[in-house]
């Protein structure tokens, strides 16, 4: 018999629950979701990723990367350019308006890792993201 409270992925589930469910509260008036504000974060550190790096960086699959990039693009936040060394890829960049949104999105980003962290120590935020980091892979 398995205790599932006390599961590892039962416990992820849920902890990945109440992280959205914050998120989605913290950011609802900007109509972005976790995934397309992860996105514009990779551009924010590192503008003109290819699709194909913001999809490994971010671990989501190219379809669903393509997805993402076309719902930005369409709100005016990124652009694609042709990629110069590769005539089937294209590169993503941000535009003004994305540029602009980076410290508003950042402190929303921000106030909701506070609350998810909230219950714990300084000392148990860094343990979580180590071992969190440990089974990412």
């Amino acid at each position: 018999m398995i205790d599932i409270e006390k599961s590892v992925g039962f416990l992820l589930a849920k902890a990945y629950q109440r992280a959205c469910a914050i998120f989605k509260e913290e950011f609802d008036s900007h109509d972005l979701t976790p995934q397309q504000f992860g996105l514009l974060a990779f551009l924010w550190t590192e503008d003109g990723l290819s699709q194909a790096e913001l999809s490994t960086r971010s671990q989501i699959d190219r379809t669903t990367m393509g997805g993402i990039i076309d719902r930005l693009e369409k709100e005016g936040l990124v652009e694609r350019r042709n990629h110069p060394a590769d005539r089937r890829a294209y590169q993503v960049y941000l535009t003004a308006k994305g540029k602009s949104l980076e410290d508003e999105l950042c402190a929303v980003a921000n106030r909701v890792q506070s609350k998810v962290n909230a219950p714990l120590t300084a000392d148990e935020q860094t343990t979580l993201i180590r071992l969190l980091g440990k089974l990412r892979y």
